[in-house]
């Protein structure tokens, strides 16, 4: 009875090693280099005299300027403040290249046309909407949006979206970026529908970032993600009871799949809940789907979100 014991254990050691492993793979003969440009320091550190050889550095950076107006921009004493706060920081960006590596090298595994991006970091006065931009063949950073969720900049923010102005939230902002740009814009009506597409996108995050885990991936605290786990069952029980999931207003957006402090159930708890359940169901129906079956990345990627969850067997945890 023992020995058959010792065997079972084994063979439910394998198959979890096996499920936590799955999203895993050897990236480590795949080059995509990484050296980041200091603009936030080159700039700030400029002189009338040194000026010229920062904008010839960075021309896509000057906007056509007397140079007094850049001048006058580097002396004043909140952008000084700024940038000295900032360089608390970020003096050096080591792991922020190590990171970057890793996650272009990811992004190039699975599309052999990626090349890694010039890598410039900036300061844009916590500007939240344009803290990552991506181009074709650049990656602006602007490092002031991520200086510690308890920074004084950050005292008017709400609770839900300065938690992930974080150094270790810097990173799936930058694969976000890439994921959206990506992804084409999606045209689906049905909230099941936009509930897999958005899991869709998290699931690319799975890939592209292996190491990250699943409540920092979704930007939720550890409590709150938490409560989505243990209340995954009574979520999907709550969309089904009231014929949500092919139901087509917009309203559920604001409710489930948009940034939030909370989830809108219109219950006495909903300030225990996160934002964006549904975001966090239509993940685990497109795990539940890769699961279940045996598609590349690419399919999933076009696959009908109905088909998805037709094939996935998604039953909720309970």
């Amino acid at each position: 009875m023992r020995s058959f014991l010792i065997v079972f254990l084994g063979i439910c050691f394998l198959f979890s090693c096996k499920e936590s492993n799955s999203k895993k793979i050897d990236v480590s003969h795949i080059k995509a280099s990484v050296e980041i440009d200091r603009f936030d320091v080159d700039f700030y550190k400029s002189t009338k005299e040194t000026l010229s050889e920062t904008k010839l550095k960075y021309p896509m950076l000057f906007p056509q300027e007397a140079d007094s107006v850049w001048i006058n921009k580097i002396n004043d004493k909140d952008e000084q403040e700024l940038f000295l706060e900032t360089q608390k920081q970020f003096k050096e960006v080591t792991f922020l290249e190590n990171d970057l590596e890793d996650l272009f090298k990811h992004i190039k595994y699975y599309n052999t046309n990626f090349n890694a991006p010039r890598v410039i970091t900036m300061l844009t006065n916590i500007d939240y909407d344009n803290r990552i931009i991506v181009g074709d063949s650049l990656l602006l950073i602007s490092l002031d949006a991520y200086l510690g969720e308890s920074h004084v900049f950050y005292n008017d923010y709400p609770h839900y979206i300065k938690q992930n102005n974080t150094k270790k939230h810097l990173i799936i902002d930058v694969a976000n970026a890439y994921i959206n740009k990506q992804v084409p814009p999606n045209r689906n009506r049905k909230f099941l529908q936009k509930m897999i597409a958005e899991g869709k996108k998290m699931y690319l995050l799975d890939r592209y970032l292996p190491n990250v885990t699943d409540w920092q991936k979704i930007g939720y605290s550890k409590d709150k993600f938490q409560w989505a786990e243990n209340s995954e069952e009574e979520v999907w029980k709550y969309f089904i009871e009231r014929d949500l999931l092919y139901d087509t207003s917009l309203k559920l957006n604001q409710r489930f799949l948009d940034i939030a402090p909370f989830s809108k159930f219109y219950l006495g708890e909903d300030n225990l809940s996160p934002g964006r359940i549904g975001v966090y169901i239509g993940w685990q129906i497109v795990r539940a789907y890769m699961r279940n079956n045996d598609v590349s990345l690419q399919q999933l990627m076009k696959t009908n979100e109905e088909y998805i969850f037709k094939k996935s067997k998604y039953k909720p945890k309970r």
